[in-house]
């Protein structure tokens, strides 16, 4: 972990770097900074157990680290890359901590309920859910969306995210436990080359707080994360080249967030630092406020 952000990439330090998409950040030539090696924990949440999906790589990987960091057992859910899944694992575990490790698809409704089945087998109790799962894809024209990609980007992002809320809530029954869903500026802003993606981000946010409203009497917290332009597999696997050379340059830091940068947000709304904050969207953007590109 960069210990300022002087150090860190900027927009102009990015090169052009595309892979075939699912992309596995163990190929990524520009490595992101996900190994939190300045992060300094405090125990915040000790002995709890998190189920995170999309944790094999990118922000879902950092998540799982920071929160191993802090005393948590965690699940990893993931679809494809188990290359970058096990090193997860072996992140998790170098801090003294368990990772079960689920190979599952988030966008069936049964997988949903048998990775939480998995995780109860494994640790007796879930405390935390992180829908962090997500698919992009990129096109310049929206008529030329395929039906194929517009499923499947629903079916991810916003479909995953109500199957898996289902599936734990009838385990969440500690004082603090909750949920937390990874959405997006793009999701406030719009985005012309992520039309059907960005409408999924907006529908998380909608989701959150309607969710947050129900389950408040019930003592569970229900939260979102706005990254902005995070450096993670899915842009060299998604974005045209073009955008990955000047990935980030639209911010006010103008550069690139890194995952283990958004960690922290992640922690504060898992932990009792956060138990008045629920129905919350908290942007780490690094100052991307407008559709500006």
């Amino acid at each position: 972990m960069a210990s300022s952000s002087e150090k860190r990439p900027t927009a102009k330090d990015m090169k052009a770097e595309k892979l075939p998409y699912p992309a596995k950040q163990a190929d990524m030539k520009q490595q992101p900074d996900s190994d939190l090696s300045s992060y300094k924990a405090a125990g915040k949440l000790q002995d709890k157990v998190a189920l995170i999906t999309g944790a094999d790589s990118g922000i879902g990987r950092a998540v799982a680290l920071a929160f191993a960091m802090e005393g948590a057992d965690v699940a990893v859910l993931y679809n494809e890359n188990t290359e970058d899944a096990e090193k997860t694992k072996a992140m998790v575990e170098k801090q003294k901590r368990k990772c079960l490790l689920l190979k599952l698809d988030v966008r069936e409704p049964e997988q949903c309920k048998q990775a939480v089945r998995l995780t109860l087998q494994e640790y007796g109790k879930v405390n935390i859910l992180v829908n962090n799962a997500a698919f992009q894809a990129t096109s310049e024209k929206f008529e030329d969306i395929p039906e194929e990609q517009i499923r499947r980007t629903f079916d991810t992002n916003i479909l995953g995210y109500m199957w898996m809320a289902q599936a734990v809530l009838p385990h969440l029954k500690e004082e603090g436990d909750n949920i937390i869903n990874t959405g997006s500026i793009v999701g406030a802003t719009g985005n012309k080359m992520l039309i059907d993606y960005a409408s999924t981000k907006g529908a998380i946010h909608a989701f959150t707080k309607s969710l947050a409203l129900q389950l408040g009497e019930r003592g569970i917290r229900v939260n979102a994360v706005l990254p902005g332009p995070v450096w993670t597999p899915n842009i060299p696997g998604t974005m045209p080249e073009e955008e990955i050379a000047k990935f980030g340059h639209e911010v006010a830091l103008a550069r690139p967030g890194q995952p283990e940068e958004l960690a922290p947000a992640y922690v504060l709304l898992a932990s009792q630092d956060g138990s008045f904050m629920t129905g919350s969207l908290v942007n780490v953007t690094g100052g991307k406020l407008s559709t500006d590109e």
